[in-house]
């Protein structure tokens, strides 16, 4: 199965977490009715770990970049919660995209009965598929949150200026921009392969027709870049396979090969994009600038929000532990339960308060009668009747 392609990171994490079989459910944050433990930061920890191994980082290099990153982990758990939270207040669900994520990845995995894929999800990620689920839930939910609450504009006029102030960043050398369709036979009879061809062509002529690329790799394609939608990135002349180059360098944006045939499989290609040499237009390059502006613009944009939602939230932070994301001035102190002393009362306490509550229950309360009304009376007598 290829579970793994579809998620390399969190596999990681699942091996690396496994390791560690001491479990500290230490409560460290509470975030309204929610909480953050430690071992939700530890799982963090093994997540960031991961990632920064499969970038090939290790040593010194590594340990310091987790110390670094280990002081935002609190801070981005707390900020998931809250966004999750407000995603409930707006009254946004994401059940049916949920089900739709999860019924195209158990379509690429070519998994048809659904408790086989449940059971491939616990094998190969280490986690129970309800926890796997919930956490493509909030990631839906914080991103739907996000996209609706907080909107960043870039005008024409700035992407101009920016253009303007920074030509020299875009003076390229030539370059084409690759997506990527594959189907595998790795293990297939002839019967299977050829049905696998014919898919191939027919995804191939979908494609020639205007079909959106991306959806097709992500619906379609065995290999690990089907959920970036088949992005393989640019390359100079000369980066690529002889016999590819060779057959895609003079061709323009959009054009897409038959399949071709490799030694495991079958590959589609697309020309994505296509970079002349030299000063780039406006036109050009416009989307990479708006990406460039909306970025710088948005996390700033983002943060205020969170601190916003912080400041409205029931925040308490353990001793020891710091939310770098924390809203200035807000009272996050702990309240730890086991530290509250038991209330302790005599028995001539005791009969004082049932006392007390006698009498007041016999003053009455200002601005009613004192008399009994008679249609409470009678509805009394008959239920004493009754």
């Amino acid at each position: 199965m290829r579970l793994q392609y579809l998620f390399p990171l969190t596999f990681s994490v699942a091996v690396l977490f496994a390791a560690d079989v001491t479990t500290i459910e230490e409560i460290v944050a509470k975030v309204n009715g929610d909480i953050v433990t430690r071992t939700e930061l530890l799982r963090s920890r093994a997540q960031l770990e991961a990632q920064l191994r499969q970038q090939k980082m290790t040593g010194a290099q590594l340990e310091q970049t987790l110390k670094e990153r280990e002081g935002q982990m609190l801070r981005d758990r707390i900020d998931q919660l809250l966004l999750v939270q407000k995603a409930k207040d707006l009254n946004i669900n994401v059940e049916a995209e949920v089900s739709k994520q999860l019924a195209e990845i158990q379509k690429r995995l070519n998994i048809a009965d659904t408790e086989k894929f449940q059971q491939a999800v616990r094998d190969n990620l280490g986690t129970p598929f309800e926890d796997y689920k919930n956490e493509m839930r909030n990631s839906l939910l914080t991103d739907r949150v996000i996209r609706q609450e907080i909107q960043v504009n870039v005008p024409r006029a700035d992407v101009e200026k920016y253009y303007n102030e920074h030509k020299a960043e875009f003076v390229r050398d030539e370059r084409i921009f690759l997506g990527e369709i594959f189907l595998s036979t790795e293990g297939k009879d002839a019967a299977a392969v050829a049905q696998i061809e014919k898919k191939a062509k027919d995804l191939a002529a979908r494609a020639k027709k205007g079909e959106k690329f991306p959806e097709l790799a992500r619906d379609n394609s065995d290999s690990q870049t089907a959920q970036s939608g088949g992005d393989l990135g640019g390359f100079k002349k000369g980066e690529l396979n002889p016999v590819i180059e060779k057959m895609l360098w003079d061709k323009e944006r959009n054009y897409v090969t038959d399949p071709i045939k490799q030694a495991n499989g079958f590959l589609i290609l697309k020309v994505m994009e296509k970079h002349q040499a030299g000063q780039a237009s406006l036109d050009e390059v416009e989307s990479e600038i708006q990406n460039r502006l909306f970025s710088a613009r948005f996390q700033p944009k983002i943060r205020e929000y969170l601190t916003k939602l912080r400041e409205e939230a029931f925040l308490e932070i353990k001793p020891g532990f710091v939310d770098a994301g924390a809203a200035t001035g807000k009272d996050t102190k702990w309240n730890d339960p086991a530290q509250l002393k038991p209330e302790t009362v005599t028995k001539q306490e005791v009969a004082n308060r049932a006392r007390m509550k006698r009498l007041l229950f016999a003053i009455p309360i200002p601005g009613t009668s004192t008399r009994p009304n008679a249609e409470a009376m009678a509805s009394s007598s008959k239920v004493v009747k009754k």
